[in-house]
């Protein structure tokens, strides 16, 4: 760690799998004890940055520090100091849950004087206790995956790297992992969370929205909310068909519309103006409308507008 408690440094990152740029100059620092959230559509360039970070890839250009360690000249050091759990789980489905923390540990190096507490903690807070000689290939999914997060922090590392760690997890299993998640950045761990849920990127204490390689904003999730949306959001109570959103989109003072359950969130310059002239606008074209009601923005809200900026500015 840095003197400022800096965990990770990155500068000017960039990786290049022949002619297709997955990471394109991006620069972030992570602090310690914090949950930092990359969040972005496949192909984002989220598992990328992170298989750099934890040094099974090696940067086209740029430099990135992990716990005070260059990723490309000391690769080793750096794994030795975080722990991974990757998007699938990527524990041995024919060893039981307590061969695999025992095999974890002992591939983490971990002292046998230690490793027996280490595994009753990883037990308990998977919430296996009693299924311990259970196959690790017939547990649920919520299970696995706490599973899987305690056999890659076995060895106490002060930064963890989860590459969607709740993909297909049910709802409640997904609220008891970020209990888990928020619990070691309470004891001082550096958390790195790639997600594709706008409701977990909404845990996380700062939030890195990424597109095609690019980082395009870093901020915690209430500063996303109210700043980096260039607009006011009305929701609108509408038919939710294509006619209807082609109508929207066209309509005067509309930056963006997108379906939203039941109807819309529409971005615009003027609230107070749009909201008035929506439903006639509407109705001029045999739309009935319901309602127009501003509301406040959603990370989606963010996230779906800065995505739709940049494929104009690409398009142009």
């Amino acid at each position: 760690m840095s003197a400022a408690g800096e965990a990770v440094v990155v500068q000017d990152l960039v990786k290049r799998f022949g002619g297709f740029t997955a990471v394109d100059r991006v620069s972030f620092t992570a602090r310690q004890g914090e949950v930092l959230g990359f969040l972005g559509p496949n192909g984002a360039g989220k598992s990328t940055i992170i298989r750099i970070l934890c040094g099974l890839l090696r940067p086209t250009a740029g430099r990135a520090l992990v716990a005070g360690f260059d990723v490309t000249r000391d690769p080793e050091a750096v794994r030795a100091r975080i722990g991974y759990m990757s998007q699938r789980f990527s524990l041995y489905d024919d060893l039981s849950a307590i061969e695999n923390l025992r095999f974890f540990g002992g591939l983490y190096g971990v002292a046998p004087a230690e490793l027996r507490q280490r595994i009753a903690w990883a037990v308990e807070m998977a919430g296996l206790r009693g299924r311990e000689t259970a196959l690790a290939g017939t547990l649920a999914g919520g299970w696995k995956q706490r599973l899987a997060l305690g056999c890659a922090v076995l060895h106490r590392p002060p930064i963890v790297f989860l590459d969607e760690p709740t993909s297909g997890v049910d709802p409640m299993s997904r609220r008891q992992f970020w209990q888990l998640i928020h619990r070691m950045a309470t004891d001082g761990v550096t958390v790195f969370v790639s997600t594709h849920y706008m409701d977990e990127a909404a845990y996380c204490h700062r939030l890195a929205l990424l597109d095609r390689g690019r980082l395009v904003a870093l901020d915690t999730p209430a500063v996303l909310r109210t700043t980096a949306l260039r607009g006011a959001v009305l929701q609108v109570q509408a038919p939710p068909t294509a006619e209807t959103l082609a109508a929207l989109d066209a309509a005067p003072g509309v930056l963006g519309a997108a379906v939203f359950g039941d109807g819309f969130h529409v971005v615009v310059n003027d609230a107070s103006a749009v909201q008035d002239a929506l439903p006639v606008f509407l109705a001029a074209r045999g739309i009935p409308c319901q309602a127009v009601v501003p509301i406040a923005p959603s990370l989606e809200d963010v996230f779906v507008q800065r995505l739709g900026r940049r494929d104009a500015e690409s398009a142009a």
